[in-house]
C-alpha cells in the first residue's frame, strides 16, 4: 500500500483527465491521497474531491502566499468546514521566505491563527516552512501544549532541524527531491529520522520525481520516493510503502 500524503489534485493542471487519473490509482497501487488547500477556494475544491471519491481526503487552510488575503471571516469559514468526514488536518499553513507573497508578520500571524483553530478543532496540521526554519520552529514550539499533531511537508530543511521537529511530535514528509543527484541534505533526512516519523508525498503537480523531472507529477510517482528511501535505508521497498501509510493513517486518524 502506498498512500500520496500531500498532492494538489485540484490544481487546474488535472482538468482534462482527474477523474480518469483519481480512479486510476488503486490499480496502480496507490490506497489513498490527502489533497490540501492552499486559500478558500482551493480548500473549498479539495473537500468536494474528497466527497466525491473515496481514497480521497482533504485538509482546509491558507497558504502563507495567501496569508494576506485572509480577513475576520475566514477562520470561520475553514472552521466551518471541519466537521466533515473527508476533512482529516488543517492546511497547508505556515511560512515562506522564500517568494515572500505576504508580508512576514501577516504570515506569522496568520499561521498562528490556524494553528489556534487546529486545536480548538482537534485535527492535525501540515505545514509549509521555506526559507523559514527559524521563524516555523519558534512559532510551533510555543504553540505544541501537548495537543497538537502535524507534519512537516515536503522538508528540506537540516537533519538536526528535523530531529527537534520529531522532538516536538511531528512528521517529517518526503518528496520527490530526494530522488535528485545532488540532493544530499534531504536524502540524510530520508535516511536517518525514525521510519515511524516519515511520511511520503509528491506535492503534486509539482516538484516531479525522477525519472519524470520536468512533467507534470502526479501521485502515482510516490513509488520514486519511496524507492529511493528503500534504497537509502537499505530495506524493502515494501517496508517503506507499508510504514509510512501506516504513519499517515495515524497522523490523519484514517481508519
Amino acid at each position: 500500500m502506498l498512500i500520496d500524503s500531500h498532492a494538489h489534485l485540484d490544481d487546474t493542471r488535472f482538468d482534462k483527465d482527474r477523474d480518469e487519473l483519481i480512479k486510476s490509482l488503486k490499480d496502480l497501487g496507490v490506497n489513498l491521497v490527502i489533497n490540501p488547500g492552499a486559500d478558500l477556494q482551493s480548500s473549498i475544491k479539495a473537500v468536494s474531491l474528497a466527497e466525491q471519491y473515496d481514497n480521497i481526503y482533504a485538509a482546509v487552510g491558507v497558504h502563507p502566499h495567501s496569508a494576506k488575503e485572509m480577513d475576520e471571516s475566514t477562520i470561520e469559514v475553514l472552521k466551518s468546514f471541519t466537521d466533515r468526514e473527508k476533512v482529516v488536518a488543517i492546511g497547508e499553513i505556515g511560512l515562506d521566505y522564500y517568494y515572500d507573497n505576504s508580508p512576514r508578520d501577516i504570515q506569522k500571524q496568520k499561521f498562528i491563527e490556524q494553528l489556534d483553530l487546529a486545536k480548538k478543532v482537534n485535527l492535525p496540521v501540515i505545514i509549509h516552512s521555506r526559507d523559514a526554519a527559524g521563524d516555523t520552529f519558534d512559532i510551533l514550539k510555543s504553540a505544541q501544549d501537548g495537543s497538537l499533531e502535524g507534519v512537516l511537508h515536503c522538508y528540506s530543511g537540516s537533519l538536526e532541524m528535523a530531529m527537534e521537529y520529531v522532538k516536538l511530535g511531528f512528521y517529517i514528509s518526503i518528496a520527490g527531491p530526494v530522488t535528485f543527484k545532488n540532493a544530499r541534505i534531504v536524502k540524510e533526512v530520508a535516511t536517518k529520522v525514525p521510519i515511524d516519523r516519515l511520511l511520503i508525498e509528491t506535492d503534486s503537480p509539482y516538484l516531479t520525481p525522477e525519472p519524470y523531472r520536468g512533467k507534470r507529477n502526479e501521485p502515482v510517482y510516490v513509488r520514486y520516493v519511496a524507492g529511493t528511501i528503500a534504497e537509502l535505508r537499505n530495506i524493502p521497498f515494501e517496508e517503506v510503502a507499508t510504514k509510512t501509510a501506516e504513519n499517515t493513517k495515524k497522523l490523519f486518524r484514517i481508519s
